[in-house]
């Protein structure tokens, strides 16, 4: 009598319900790696972001307060009297000293003129004429400017006061950053510790030749 002998396997059910699972299984993985991959780039974007803010609040902060006057706010573009060191010029400014932050083209910057013309260098800057806005073209045309980037993508920049140019002794910058889709408000505020309001006529509409 001839014995047979069966061989155990798995039937075409069981082959189709071990793929679904499988394929289950894989699906499940690759949405928890494509959630996690997505988790770090939104975590790396907020930590840039956040470089750029402290970097940005510690610069402008320190460039605030230790100024002498904030001069005015021409066309989006505050202008600042940054210090009063250029020899023979005391009590005026310079084209050396002063430094323009910038907030077209949705980012923050700083403007300054490191180097200019020899008969430029003593020369003394009519604190009215920092109120056109065509003057930092004039300053562009005749001197290297140097810009430094505070703020690489912002929106809504707002300068507000304690008192109007010049007589501001007290700055808040606000703006809007984009955080994984939402837009977060942000602000830096700064009082001027040295400012020169003894240097400003009655009218401050430009300054005195002296604190006497």
């Amino acid at each position: 009598m001839t014995k047979k002998i069966r061989t155990k396997g798995f039937t075409l059910v069981e082959l189709i319900v071990a793929l679904v699972v499988t394929a289950i299984i894989m699906s499940a993985i690759a949405t928890l790696a494509f959630a996690l991959n997505s988790v770090n780039d939104a975590t790396d974007d907020t930590d840039r972001t956040q470089a750029h803010v402290r970097y940005a609040t510690l610069k402008i902060s320190e460039l605030i307060r230790h100024c002498k006057l904030i001069c005015s706010l021409t066309n989006g573009d505050l202008v600042i009297w940054r210090d009063d060191n250029v020899l023979g010029g005391e009590g005026e400014i310079n084209v050396g000293e002063l430094v323009y932050i910038e907030t077209g083209n949705n980012h923050i910057q700083l403007l300054d003129f490191p180097q200019s013309p020899s008969w430029m260098q003593t020369y003394h800057i009519p604190l009215s004429s920092l109120r056109d806005s065509m003057y930092k073209t004039t300053l562009k045309d005749l001197c290297d400017e140097n810009y430094v980037l505070a703020i690489p993508e912002c929106s809504n920049v707002q300068f507000q006061f304690d008192e109007s140019p010049p007589h501001t002794t007290f700055v808040n910058i606000s703006f809007g950053l984009t955080e994984n889709g939402l837009v977060r408000q942000y602000h830096i505020d700064s009082a001027l510790r040295c400012w020169a309001g003894h240097l400003l006529n009655a009218t401050g509409s430009g300054l005195v030749s002296d604190d006497d």
